[in-house]
């Protein structure tokens, strides 16, 4: 019978602090490659402190379809917008 995600978290935390100190010898291990003491670190620095955090920027620009011009209302229609690369569309060819 499988297990349900909860028995399985369950059992995946039972190792925890086993899994933490293999991540921390790893890492203090000088012998290790370089790539697997970065690796050991940025994981142990995830779990204790949460992921790094990311930002984004977005510009939006709220218009009425009747107030873009008809090309942009093409663009659209054919799955292109603002950022897309979608190629240039006739809109007579849309009638």
């Amino acid at each position: 019978m499988a297990k349900t995600p909860t028995d399985i978290k369950s059992l995946a935390r039972v190792h925890t602090q086993s899994a933490v100190k293999t991540l921390a010898g790893i890492m203090n291990e000088p012998s290790a490659p370089p790539s697997a003491r970065v690796s050991a670190a940025q994981v142990l620095l995830d779990r204790g402190w949460g992921k790094a955090e990311t930002k984004s920027e977005v510009t939006l620009r709220r218009v009425t379809a009747k107030e873009l011009p008809d090309d942009e209302l093409a663009a659209i229609a054919v799955g292109g917008g603002e950022g897309a690369d979608a190629p240039p569309v006739d809109p007579a060819q849309l009638n």
